[in-house]
C-alpha cells in the first residue's frame, strides 16, 4: 500500500508526508514543554524551528525533482521525513536550521551543473555559499571536492569553470574580512584558518545517535549496490549525478568526522545524500511487498527513535 502510495508524486502525498513530520515534531515540542514547562516565547521558537523545517522540505524536493535525481515518485521525500525525524531534538536550533538551508542552496547549484545554461553563474554562486557556511563552520572546506567533481564529471574543465568557484569563495571571505578588521576583530577572521585537533575522529558507540548514522548508512550501501549496475550500464546524466551523489556521501561522512566538537549536528549534511541515494535503491526493488515492509519498518523507527534519542 505505501509503495503504490509513494510511486505517486501527488500534491495530497507531498501534504501527507509533510503532516507526519509535523506530527512528529509536535510531539517532540510537547516533550520538551513537559521538561521546562510551557512558556509562550519557547512556544514562538517551537513555530519559527518548524516553519524553517518546512523550507528545508520544500527545497529538497525543489533539488530533487529539478534535477531528477529520482524517478517520478516521493520515495526520496518520504526517506527524508523520516530521517530527519531522526534528528528533531538537535534541530530545535536556528544555526542548525539555517546552516543546513545554506548546505542545501549550495547542493543545488552543484547538481545543478548537469545543465550548461549559466554554467560561470552556477559556478560562482556555489563558492560563495560554501565560503558563507565556511564563515560558520570551517570544516565545510572539505565539500569544495563536491564543486570541483562537478565540474569534472558534468562540465568541461577550462580555466574559468576552475577559477570561477574559487572567486565565489572569495567575495564573502573578503566582506568578512573588512567587518572583522572594523570592529577590531581581526582574530575571529585568523581563526578560520586554525583548524583545531580532532578530538574523536570515530562516533562512539556510547554517542546517543550512533545506531541511527549506522543505520542509515548502512541502508546507504545497500541502495549503492541495488542500483549502480543498472545506473553505470547506461551513459546518461544521471550516471554523473549518481556518481556525485555518492562522492556527496562520502564528503559529508569525512566531515562529520573531521570536526572536532561533535553535537551531532554534523550528521545533518549526510541526510540529503543519503536520502537520495536510498530512495534510488527502493526503485531497484521491484517487489512492491518488500517495498512496502521496509517503508513500515521506516515509519515505525520515525515514531519511535526521536523519543529514545
Amino acid at each position: 500500500m505505501l509503495a503504490n502510495f509513494l510511486g505517486k508524486s501527488k500534491p495530497i502525498n507531498f501534504i501527507i508526508l509533510l503532516s507526519l513530520f509535523i506530527g512528529v515534531f509536535i510531539g517532540n515540542s510537547f516533550s520538551l514543554f513537559s521538561n521546562t514547562g510551557f512558556e509562550l516565547s519557547l512556544l514562538f521558537k517551537s513555530t519559527c524551528f518548524l516553519g524553517l523545517n518546512l523550507v528545508i522540505f520544500f527545497f529538497f524536493n525543489f533539488v530533487v525533482t529539478k534535477n531528477n535525481l529520482t524517478l517520478d515518485n516521493f520515495y526520496a521525500f518520504f526517506t527524508f521525513t523520516i530521517l530527519l525525524s531522526y534528528f528533531i531534538a538537535i534541530t530545535h536550533s536556528a544555526k542548525t536550521l539555517i546552516t543546513l538551508l545554506l548546505y542545501l542552496v549550495f547542493i543545488r547549484k552543484i547538481y545543478s551543473l548537469k545543465s550548461k545554461k549559466n554554467t560561470l553563474q552556477k559556478l560562482f554562486d556555489s563558492g560563495f555559499w560554501l565560503s558563507i557556511l565556511f564563515i560558520i563552520e570551517p570544516f565545510t572546506a572539505v565539500f569544495s571536492v563536491l564543486i570541483y567533481s562537478g565540474i569534472f564529471l558534468h562540465q568541461k574543465s577550462v580555466s574559468n569553470t576552475l577559477i570561477a568557484p574559487i572567486i565565489g569563495f572569495l567575495i564573502p571571505l573578503i566582506i568578512y574580512f573588512t567587518y572583522c578588521l572594523w570592529f577590531d576583530k581581526l582574530y575571529v577572521f585568523i581563526n578560520l584558518f586554525y583548524f583545531d585537533t580532532f578530538s574523536s575522529f570515530i562516533f562512539r558507540p556510547e554517542n546517543t545517535y550512533y545506531w541511527v548514522i549506522t543505520f542509515i548508512l548502512g541502508f546507504s550501501v545497500m541502495a549503492i549496490f541495488l542500483k549502480s549496475p543498472k545506473a553505470f550500464s547506461v551513459k546518461n546524466s544521471f550516471r554523473k549525478s549518481w556518481i556525485l551523489l555518492i562522492i556527496n556521501l562520502l564528503v559529508a561522512l569525512t566531515f562529520a568526522l573531521l570536526v572536532p566538537n561533535k553535537n551531532n549536528t554534523e550528521l545533518l549534511f549526510l541526510l540529503f545524500p543519503a536520502a537520495i541515494i536510498i530512495a534510488n535503491g527502493f526503485e531497484s526493488i521491484g517487489s512492491n511487498f518488500i517495498k512496502n515492509i521496509l517503508f513500515v519498518l521506516f515509519l515505525a523507527s520515525a515514531i519511535v527513535l526521536p523519543f529514545m534519542l
